[in-house]
């Protein structure tokens, strides 16, 4: 998505928007947030990696025991696909993603420090934590293994980015309801406070009575005004 005044003889900052999901996709529909950051003046890139559908049933399942593995490479190929056609300028980007695009995204500041800024929502890290505590109890079981079992403790400790946030540098804005039962919100507290204890630039904003998605207008309001301080201020504030 470009910004509604692009010209093509300049280079603009970039948003990666990572769907969730991640048995999801990008389509031609209509997405108000893509459009409401591009009506910001950022380009917004917005890749279907594997583990999306639309692309058949393998390659929904690429990223089956692999979360933040091959999606990672995929998300950052399209971020370069923008910056080699002259659209995006590299040093003005950041990374942003809800749920399963949360948890891209946190997987994407433990293995980069290419982005200016990050904004992950209703996400997770520590990925054992969730057991019991959330939805998922029969994919998780099915596609780790139960987390208390050792011979399954590589598989899960793998794919959690808990274990690499001594490699962020990225400063983050970390958001999620208090009441959210599909993606807890412990794991945006768990991201703020290693961040926090590292001395990452880091805001943890939680929205009471919420759940996986806002519904109180004013509450959208605010999640937007966060989005837009946090982006001028490590995206655009030196431009």
């Amino acid at each position: 998505v470009f910004p509604p005044d692009y010209r093509e003889d300049e280079k603009y900052p970039a948003i990666l928007h990572i769907h969730g999901g991640p048995q999801s996709q990008w389509d031609f529909g209509f997405n108000y947030e893509s459009q409401l950051l591009a009506a910001q003046g950022y380009i917004v890139v917005m890749p279907n990696p594997r583990g999306s559908f639309g692309y058949g049933q393998a390659f929904a399942e690429a990223i089956r025991g692999r979360w933040g593995d091959p999606d990672f490479i995929d998300v950052m190929a399209a971020m370069d696909f923008g910056i080699h056609q002259d659209w995006i300028d590299p040093n003005r980007i950041a990374v942003y993603g809800w749920s399963y695009g949360g948890m891209l995204t946190n997987h994407v500041i433990t293995k980069t420090n290419r982005f200016d800024a990050a904004i992950t929502g209703a996400s997770a890290t520590l990925y054992a934590a969730n057991y019991g505590h959330d939805q998922y109890q029969l994919w998780w079981e099915e596609e780790l293994g139960f987390p208390w079992l050792q011979e399954n403790k590589e598989a899960w400790e793998s794919i959690s980015p808990f274990y690499s946030l001594d490699k962020v540098g990225t400063p983050t804005l970390v958001v999620g309801g208090e009441k959210d039962w599909n993606v807890p919100i412990l794991n945006s507290e768990q991201l703020y406070i290693v961040l926090k204890r590292r001395g990452i630039p880091t805001r943890l904003v939680v929205y009471p009575g919420e759940h996986h998605s806002l519904s109180v207008p004013s509450y959208e309001k605010h999640l937007y005004e966060q989005y837009f301080e946090w982006l001028e201020t490590y995206v655009t504030s030196e431009f």
